[in-house]
């Protein structure tokens, strides 16, 4: 075991906002599977202390949690309005978390018009049929040959419905080559963002998901439904919309608006409207 401190680092409201989905709160700890490992974490509400109980090393959480992020910048930065401030104001310490692309890749094409219960659920049992053992009833994250040789009614066993075919065919573009992941890292957003539409079941949403939490595009906006009633209702009347505010629009402005690091801006508003409502 070891601690883990960073200024403005919430535990909480990072695991529990909708980023990740192999992480669950038991008995007053995270514990979650990453990277091939089970972890457990838990903070210290007084000094702001996590205590980590894990294989991997400190370093790998530090980096897991963006801590080299200048959090204070960035909020102030895209701390625009009084909405957003109530927003930073209520949840700060939220970071974004870097994923892994390739299980972010997967789980977000999972999240297709899913609830984030059922999204979780389907991968424990996916990474259940296909990943290795850990033990304690925890398995590790498909790789992609596992899910090349799957066929489409094994995934559909996994409660995957139509997203099994399109898993079985995005594991064998990354298993033969086809699309390389680590290539996406040096395109900038646009271009990175056009690779993985070409991926069956990956639209503009679930394309800027994978860009914002897995390859280090802060300009990415994804535009839900949450964040499409938000935008409508709070910004609808600013004249970039012109009284059409579709999803695609609704991304150029928060780049637009938010600037680089909208980004976060959105992982903020989007969990004070699934808490709160709106």
């Amino acid at each position: 075991m070891y601690t883990l401190f960073s200024e403005n680092f919430n535990l909480n409201y990072t695991l529990d906002c909708g980023q990740v989905f192999r992480w669950d709160f038991i008995d007053g700890w995270w514990t979650g599977v990453v990277n091939g490992d089970v972890a457990r974490l838990q903070q210290d509400d007084d000094t702001g202390e996590v205590t980590v109980d894990s294989k991997l090393p400190k370093s790998f959480f530090e980096n897991y949690f963006r801590f080299d992020d200048d959090l204070d910048s960035i909020l102030r930065e895209v701390n625009k309005d009084e909405f957003m401030d109530e927003a930073i104001n209520k949840y700060m310490g939220l970071r974004l978390i870097r994923q892994d692309p390739w299980e972010c890749l997967i789980s977000y094409m999972l999240a297709t018009a899913w609830s984030i219960p059922n999204i979780k659920r389907a991968i424990s049992m996916m990474c259940s049929n296909y990943g290795n053992d850990l033990g304690e009833g925890y398995y590790s994250f498909p790789e992609p040959h596992s899910l090349v040789h799957a066929c489409d009614d094994d995934l559909r066993a996994c409660k995957l419905g139509f997203r099994g075919g399109r898993v079985i065919k995005a594991a064998g573009h990354v298993d033969s080559g086809t699309l390389v992941l680590d290539d996406v890292f040096k395109l900038d957003y646009e271009s990175a963002k056009q690779k993985l539409m070409f991926l069956e079941g990956i639209g503009e949403k679930v394309a800027d998901c994978i860009l914002l939490f897995a390859f280090e595009k802060m300009e990415a906006f994804p535009v839900d439904t949450h964040v499409e009633k938000v935008v409508k209702t709070v910004y609808g009347d600013h004249e970039f919309f012109n009284g059409n505010a579709t999803k695609s629009k609704i991304g150029k402005w928060g780049r637009m608006y938010f600037g680089h690091y909208c980004g976060y801006a959105q992982q903020y508003f989007f969990y004070q409207k699934r808490l709160e409502g709106l």
